[in-house]
């Protein structure tokens, strides 16, 4: 399936780590990087193989009206340890696909979903040379095979840094995206490319479509509705070694393989200056809130919790000088990347449910706080509504801010009528 749901048939994820930066109310965050630590083997996908298409070495248990080409082209070099397996095929089907190194040993891997190519288990290794077998099979049970070999290019010099915010084996809010993090940021003309090796697995199955920002330096999977509960997601960001434009490689393959929870929802409303928390359908507390001030409002969309922290420092000085503030702040949960969060505010207890005092950030009393913080998982929706300002898109992770016929829009591939 192009553009969507891209996963192997079979598929092996690994962890994959993303600790998030701090940036108080009123604060800019400078970059959204994250921190990695090194995955275990991945048995994951890749995309277009190797232009040149060429015919190798070919069998035949007879007279059979097959047309099987294979790529990387017989003898090629300087291909990509991204690169995959490629043939086209008419007459038949690919029924078998074998890889193996110079040594002989079999290299693990698995077909496209759509059966198009056949993808290695991890990046290839560098200047190595590869031989590949691929068989196809009529329906009546005649076969033929091509081979080829190619070698694998050196080490390159400029990379593309990646990031996922994933956490292998931890449990998600059911608002949370699969986000991707590129750096620098990857351009139009080449994310189709990058796209195609970006494979997600849902059990059970929610199809879904990959959208970009604007920037290019984040990507966004999710379903047309949140994730239901007891979902798994397995993730594999195979742009190791993959051209991502510019004369950059990616820099690694990434996975994860994570859980969705139960179904935990917060509703902020400036009308009211409540806020109405559901698990599971029902309202299990209401909570009064104060918002941004006029001259700092908060914004109004869909949000989810990205960060939380039980104690931390809120320092504006920095980037607002003499009118900044540095402020303990306890049971804080970040919902944007500007710097807002919801948090404990003992200072404005008198005004919640009145007044807006506040940076932008949502106050509530230190007993909500506390409440809200035992309970919520990283990805559990916020929606603001009512306020003086509007969520930017990709001011944290927005994949839920715009409608499903707006993200599918920001989908590098095209997505076919039923998924729009």
């Amino acid at each position: 399936m192009v553009g969507m749901r891209r996963s192997l048939v079979m598929v092996v994820a690994a962890v994959v780590l993303a600790p998030l930066a701090l940036a108080g109310c009123g604060d800019k965050k400078s970059g959204g990087t994250a921190a990695w630590a090194e995955p275990g083997a991945d048995a994951s996908a890749s995309a277009g193989a190797a232009p040149g298409a060429s015919q190798g070495p070919v069998t035949e248990s007879a007279d059979v009206p097959i047309n099987l080409t294979v790529t990387p082209a017989v003898g090629k070099k300087d291909v990509p340890v991204s690169s995959e397996v490629g043939f086209t095929v008419s007459g038949g089907k690919v029924t078998t696909v074998s890889l193996t190194d110079a040594a002989g040993k079999a290299v693990a891997g698995a077909l496209r979903a759509d059966g198009s190519s056949w993808v290695p288990a991890a990046t290839l290794k560098a200047k190595t040379t590869y031989a590949a077998s691929v068989t196809a099979t009529t329906d009546s049970g005649l076969t033929k095979t091509a081979t080829t070999t190619f070698t694998t290019m050196g080490a390159v010099g400029k990379k593309t840094g990646t990031g996922l915010y994933l956490f292998d084996d931890h449990t998600y809010g059911v608002g949370m995206p699969v986000v991707v993090e590129f750096n620098p940021g990857i351009k139009k003309a080449d994310r189709a490319a990058v796209e195609k090796r970006m494979f997600v697995e849902t059990t059970p199955s929610q199809l879904g479509v990959w959208s970009w920002t604007s920037s290019g330096t984040q990507a966004y999977y999710r379903s047309k509705e949140y994730w239901q509960t007891g979902t798994t997601l397995k993730v594999r960001i195979a742009v190791g070694g993959l051209p991502t434009g510019g004369g950059r490689y990616g820099d690694r393959d990434r996975a994860a393989t994570a859980k969705i929870g139960r179904d935990f929802r917060m509703t902020v409303d400036n009308a009211t200056k409540k806020m109405v928390v559901t698990q599971d359908g029902k309202v299990v507390r209401t909570a009064l809130v104060s918002l941004g001030r006029k001259s700092k409002p908060s914004v109004s969309g869909t949000m989810v919790v990205m960060d939380k922290l039980a104690s931390t420092v809120f320092d504006t000085t920095d980037t607002d000088g003499a009118a900044g503030y540095k402020t303990k702040i306890e049971y804080a949960q970040r919902i944007t990347w500007s710097g807002q969060y919801v948090h404990s505010a003992p200072w404005s207890v008198g005004a919640q449910g009145h007044t807006n005092v506040s940076h932008g950030c949502v106050n509530v009393s230190p007993s909500n706080a506390q409440w809200l913080f035992d309970k919520t998982l990283i990805g559990d929706p916020v929606v603001v509504k009512g306020t003086g300002d509007k969520l930017a898109y990709g001011d944290g992770w927005t994949a839920w801010n715009v409608s499903w016929a707006e993200f599918v829009k920001g989908s590098a591939l095209p997505v076919p009528d039923s998924l729009k």
